[in-house]
């Protein structure tokens, strides 16, 4: 085994073993809106994971940018405490990957692609028509991770999921589950790498 210790690591470093490590890594797409509510962001990020299940939860860290400024997504979830989280399946990953592009606050993604949004229930902002999945989330908890200086690293935030969307094609509704392969969900890896699905199979977990 090669042994490596994190302080000897440049935070890119560090980064790049993490997150080529951890995976694969479902993708958030969430759309916000900023505080007045004029412009709708659209963005995705692979440091996302469910939480809880009594309570619905699921978390999604944003890392700051390399000059330690907030990202758009984290600010407007901040500032109105909701948002609507979607799910990539393998149909809409380019248009995905285009999203990620960096514009300004007064920007919306959603101008560099055809995606129709459909209005909310329960939170302002809206989602995505054509994503299988999408939740919208009021904000549960909100973590500013910091480093030894104090300095806030990463936003993370712990969203509650308040209405719940499936594709017809997806949903099982008699057993009230997922099929994942009618789904079909990217993963994130390392860089600019992805993967689908691929093959699965079934373990029985011991009583």
């Amino acid at each position: 085994m090669i042994s490596i210790n994190s302080q000897d690591l440049a935070a890119k470093e560090a980064y790049k073993l993490i997150s080529g490590s951890v995976i694969p890594r479902p993708i958030a797409w969430i759309t916000t809106y900023n505080r007045d509510k004029s412009v709708i962001n659209l963005a995705p990020f692979s440091f996302f994971s469910g939480v809880a299940g009594k309570e619905p939860l699921v978390s999604v860290s944003i890392l700051r940018k390399e000059d330690g400024s907030i990202k758009d997504t984290a600010r407007n979830l901040i500032d109105t405490k909701e948002a609507v989280v979607h799910v990539v399946s393998e149909g809409l990953v380019h248009k995905m990957n285009q999203t990620a592009a960096s514009l300004d606050a007064k920007e919306t993604e959603l101008a560099d692609t055809n995606l129709e949004t459909v209005e909310s229930k329960l939170v302002a902002v809206p989602g995505l028509q054509a994503a299988k999945v999408r939740f919208e989330v009021q904000v549960y908890q909100y973590v500013p991770i910091k480093d030894a200086h104090d300095q806030i690293i990463t936003d993370m935030f712990i969203l509650k999921v308040v209405e719940m969307y499936f594709d017809e094609t997806i949903l099982n509704q008699e057993k009230n589950y997922i099929d994942a392969k009618a789904l079909k969900p990217v993963a994130r890896l390392a860089g600019p790498q992805y993967a689908n699905l691929g093959k699965t199979y079934r373990i029985t977990r011991p009583k």
